[in-house]
């Protein structure tokens, strides 16, 4: 969420087409939180608020902080409560009974231990945290397939800066927060990646990634075309970690 390839470089009209399935798969993850009318309700990486929404129409009172301020406005054209801000300089206390994340925790980078404190702050006593990121082995075969088309060009540089934990490290983190009762488990979800496919999602999803190996723009539909003839599918090879937890009281 914060680092430099996070949502705070994505266009809401690109991530409208090409990220259309995130909030489309977030659907049990929902459920999962089952917001109730009256709560108050804090999505972590709300971005453009197309799966935060169903938590305003299940009657909660919802905030949802992003770092991105173009998905935002498209959130606020929803009628949701939007608060511009990166995850790790939140400063509620005490307010929320519940909080909720899809698709953002693992853009975090180095501020995994911020955040995890920042949301366990946010909550009141006895609430709960739920959600869903990218866990350990999330897109290893689609990220190789990118960084050996980079190097093939004569593009050097670190690799994909995002956080995948396994179940244990994503606890260790949160454990160390304050949270308890948690529940961490790794699904594996392979995801197609509709029309625009895997050209579509690398102009979205790894614009910061492109704009720190220095690839010009007028190079980077031919990049996308060629990464996706490397990988040879529309599927990525999606795993998700999805987890529960709560603030003691």
């Amino acid at each position: 969420m914060t680092t430099a390839a996070s949502s705070g470089h994505w266009k809401a009209a690109d991530y409208a087409g090409a990220g259309a399935f995130v909030p489309a798969l977030g659907a049990p993850v929902v459920d999962l939180l089952a917001p109730q009318p009256g709560e108050r309700i804090l999505d972590v990486g709300c971005g453009d608020g197309a799966l935060t929404i169903r938590l305003v129409e299940a009657g909660a009172d919802v905030i949802g902080v992003d770092p991105n301020a173009e998905l935002l406005a498209v959130a606020a054209e929803r009628g949701i409560t939007t608060h511009l801000a990166h995850a790790e300089a939140m400063t509620f206390s005490d307010e929320f009974d519940a909080a909720f994340s899809n698709a953002a925790l693992h853009w975090i980078g180095a501020h995994r231990d911020l955040v995890a404190t920042r949301i366990h702050a946010a909550l009141k006593p006895g609430g709960r945290f739920v959600g869903e990121m990218g866990g350990a082995g999330n897109i290893a075969g689609l990220l190789g397939a990118l960084e050996v088309e980079a190097k093939a060009r004569g593009y050097e540089g670190e690799g994909a800066s995002n956080w995948y934990p396994s179940p244990p490290e994503f606890s260790d983190v949160y454990a160390r927060a304050g949270f308890a009762d948690i529940e961490a488990e790794l699904i594996d979800r392979p995801t197609p990646l509709g029309e625009e496919g895997v050209a579509g999602w690398i102009r979205t999803f790894r614009s910061g990634w492109l704009d720190r190996l220095g690839m010009p723009e007028d190079e980077r539909d031919d990049y996308a075309a060629a990464v996706a003839d490397r990988w040879g599918q529309d599927t990525a090879d999606y795993k998700r970690l999805r987890f529960t937890m709560r603030k003691p009281n």
